[in-house]
């Protein structure tokens, strides 16, 4: 089961990898600009694409675990990370864990955005 499982992920994560390889490179031919359009539209169709999905298996039990983490864990997590942190929070949001909520998201993006940082230091970049 968890060979199976692990199949499924790297599937749906390698199409999820290649449609926001393609997402990007579409923007960015259709609109080149500094600011990082690709990456932001990405993560917003990301969080759309997870909520629409957890919601649809959640309410009338339309795919089966395996389709769950073929789409979610692999697809999504594939085209963006961005989607399952989004989701994690709605669902914390959801539970009424606000301190988990803020917690979480705060230590996501300032020790994500430290974590980068001290990597680029470390190589001298």
């Amino acid at each position: 089961m968890l060979w199976k499982n692990i199949l499924l992920v790297g599937l749906g994560g390698s199409l999820g990898s290649i449609a926001r390889f393609l997402c990007q490179k579409y923007i960015y031919a259709w609109h080149p600009h500094p600011f990082p359009f690709g990456t932001m539209i990405v993560n917003i169709a990301g969080c759309f694409i997870i909520g629409l999905l957890c919601a649809l298996a959640d309410k009338g039990n339309l795919f089966t675990p395996a389709w769950r983490i073929l789409l979610t864990t692999g697809f999504c997590g594939g085209f963006t990370t961005f989607s399952t942190f989004a989701y994690e929070n709605i669902s914390l949001l959801r539970n009424g864990d606000i301190m988990y909520f803020m917690l979480y998201t705060a230590a996501s993006v300032i020790l994500g955005l430290l974590a980068t940082w001290l990597g680029m230091l470390l190589v001298g970049a």
